[in-house]
């Protein structure tokens, strides 16, 4: 942060760019152009009570699940602004079944694949609860100047280049990694800028919040359920009980934790038998900001970014957060397995 004035996202990635991968330029003007789609995208969530953008758009995604208008707009604004730079040579999208190739002259010598989950969490904009974006960059494995393949978008998390996430809130945030750290950027309103806020931001080490949609208690695997009790349970020496706070985003929720220390669930059950959240989308992106802040994030057993993902809407089981925390709730997962 300058004495000044504060360092604007532009500025960062200018006076960071060693640190970033091949160290082209190409990688800041990717994410230039997300920060662009960004706040046009904050632009329509913030007016979303006045127009006629809330509620149901009348089609389902991929997923089965309804989407909503600003689910649309988000997804739209994102591919377009992608599109219109030299650098992105194919999106994923959760909203969509396959990938999106740009196959034409701009395109022919870009390096980079996006995957995206437009508008995570929102069915909450309805209530004027947090929603968030999250995005996934890898430089592509085919021949650059031919058209992508799905292999580009199948790569394990650890090949990510940079990942993140924005969050529309009671402020709007922009918060990624390129492997060096994460870093958080607020956008002020009065000039359309995004200014370092949380540099360097970090889990700590053990935290009191466990975040899980409890509702479906009955559903959950044994293991996760003697944990749930076990974080109830009255332990001064340890700091428990923890407290329960679940938004049902899940960026909220990991952002929240974050800064303050806790743990994200999401479990297999009866009803998600492989768990609910996207491995390429969500869990990735999220996973590679975890570890980059010191966290831990794993399927309960095994390393998200160690993965290697089959399809592009694979679902997984989601442990992530402060590391002493998810080493608790994957302690009770083996002593299930062990019985």
């Amino acid at each position: 942060m300058r004495a000044d004035r504060p360092t604007t996202l532009g500025e960062f990635l200018v006076e960071n760019q060693e640190k970033f991968p091949y160290a082209t330029g190409e990688l800041s003007q990717l994410l230039s152009s997300i920060r662009l789609a960004a706040k046009v995208v904050n632009r329509e969530i913030n007016k979303a009570g006045l127009a006629d953008i809330l509620g149901m758009a009348g089609s389902d995604n991929v997923q089965g699940e309804h989407q909503m208008k600003l689910d649309v707009f988000a997804n739209d604004t994102f591919i377009r602004t992608l599109r219109s730079m030299g650098e992105v040579c194919g999106v994923a999208s959760e909203e969509l079944e396959d990938f999106i190739v740009f196959d034409d002259e701009l395109h022919n010598e870009s390096k980079y694949v996006v995957l995206i989950d437009p508008l995570d969490g929102s069915s909450n904009v309805d209530v004027n609860v947090s929603i968030g974006t999250i995005f996934s960059i890898y430089r592509r494995i085919s021949a650059i100047g031919s058209p992508v393949v799905l292999e580009d978008f199948l790569q394990s998390g650890d090949e990510q280049v940079a990942a993140g996430y924005v969050i529309y809130g009671s402020s709007t945030m922009l918060v990624f990694t390129t492997g060096h750290g994460v870093n958080g950027f607020t956008l002020d309103p009065s000039i359309g800028t995004f200014c370092l806020s949380h540099p360097n931001m970090r889990f700590p080490e053990q935290g009191q919040i466990y975040s899980i949609n409890e509702g479906n208690y009955v559903h959950f695997p044994i293991g996760v359920k003697r944990y749930l009790k076990f974080c109830q349970e009255l332990d001064p020496a340890s700091n428990r009980p923890y407290t329960s706070r679940y938004i049902g985003s899940l960026v909220s929720d990991l952002h929240r934790n974050m800064i303050k220390g806790g743990i994200y669930i999401y479990p297999t059950g009866t009803t998600s038998p492989k768990g609910k959240l996207r491995l390429l989308y969500e869990c990735n992106p999220l996973s590679f900001i975890v570890e980059q802040a010191g966290g831990r994030a794993t399927d309960g057993f095994e390393r998200i970014l160690s993965l290697k993902p089959t399809e592009l809407h694979q679902r997984v089981p989601y442990f992530a957060g402060s590391t002493q925390m998810v080493l608790e709730a994957e302690s009770f997962l083996r002593s299930e397995n062990d019985e």
